[in-house]
């Protein structure tokens, strides 16, 4: 007997087809919900400018007679690129699970440069950033280590592999960043910086996290791997059953792994960091449809400028 498979569709998967208007319309959209407002002094009193000599979508403001357009002000700002291209590519970048590499997006969109495309992506991925301090992580809280990289050649000045460490709450959100040593001190100061005081640390059997997990109220639980020990359930001391386990810390390492290693093949440790942000952000939302995780990108592209000078120079 054949079983029938339904795709599951999504509404908003339209952006795909968007032409430059409709793409304005969108991004005008979630900026500007109650209307356009000035970026440059937040008055609502505003006009679209008219005439053929004048560009699409351009705006001014009565009060300080500035003028602007949806893309001031935010990663977007002195771009090249059609407004349909922005929406298609922020679609792609929030809906690909594992990534999707510059070469393919320069493919997707029709690109006329390597270039272009890596940059375009580096521009989404600082949208998609979020301050540290923003939302702390509570609770249970796993923590773990990998090291990203190729192999070590004789003749290689340093090491290729970059450590990079992650705290994800059980069920919940995650926070990944490189960091450059694996000891007591680094593991504390970003623990401090990502996660509640009253949070529980839960970790492998590594010698930095009980000195690292000292201080939290929640207290520090390992998991011994080198004695094929992966999960164990305890009673805390509320008298409810709890699951001890790092193996959600572990599940956000096979995605960046099988998206740096499938995806994108090879990442410098200089732009680490911003692979890091992306699939943290779509880890965050991955309870959301692709249609709304691309929006929540869109939002966060306000207030935001990434120079080429910046992911090409010293980041």
């Amino acid at each position: 007997m054949e079983s029938k498979i339904t795709a599951k569709s999504q509404k908003g998967q339209q952006v795909m087809d968007f032409t430059d208007e409709q793409a304005r319309d969108y991004f005008e959209r979630l900026r500007w919900p109650n209307g356009p407002a000035c970026v440059h002094c937040g008055s609502i009193d505003v006009y679209r400018l008219q005439g053929k000599s004048t560009r699409p979508g351009l705006l001014e403001c009565r009060d300080c007679r500035k003028q602007f357009s949806v893309t001031v002000g935010s990663v977007m700002e002195d771009s090249h690129l059609p407004l349909r291209t922005w929406a298609r590519a922020f679609h792609l970048i929030c809906s690909s699970k594992k990534g999707i590499s510059a070469l393919q997006l320069q493919r997707n969109l029709g690109l006329g440069s390597y270039r272009t495309a890596w940059f375009l992506a580096h521009r989404i991925r600082e949208a998609m950033s979020c301050e540290p301090v923003a939302e702390l992580l509570r609770g249970q809280v796993q923590a773990d280590e990998c090291y990203i990289g190729g192999k070590r050649r004789r003749w290689a000045a340093e090491k290729p592999k970059q450590p990079v460490f992650v705290l994800v709450e059980t069920n919940g959100k995650a926070r990944s960043q490189p960091i450059q040593n694996v000891d007591s001190k680094t593991l504390r100061e970003v623990m401090r910086d990502t996660c509640e005081p009253r949070s529980q640390i839960v970790s492998d059997e590594h010698a930095a996290y009980p000195i690292a997990a000292h201080n939290f109220a929640g207290a520090h639980e390992t998991v011994n791997h080198s004695n094929f020990e992966y999960a164990r359930r305890q009673m805390n001391k509320d008298g409810k059953i709890e699951t001890i386990t790092t193996n959600t810390a572990e599940s956000y390492f096979a995605l960046l792994k099988r998206g740096v290693y499938g995806t994108f093949h090879q990442v410098s440790k200089k732009h680490l960091h911003r692979y890091c942000v992306e699939f943290d952000f779509r880890w965050n939302g991955c309870k959301l449809e692709d249609t709304q995780r691309r929006d929540d990108a869109v939002k966060g592209a306000e207030g935001k400028r990434l120079y080429y000078r910046k992911p090409v120079g010293t980041a």
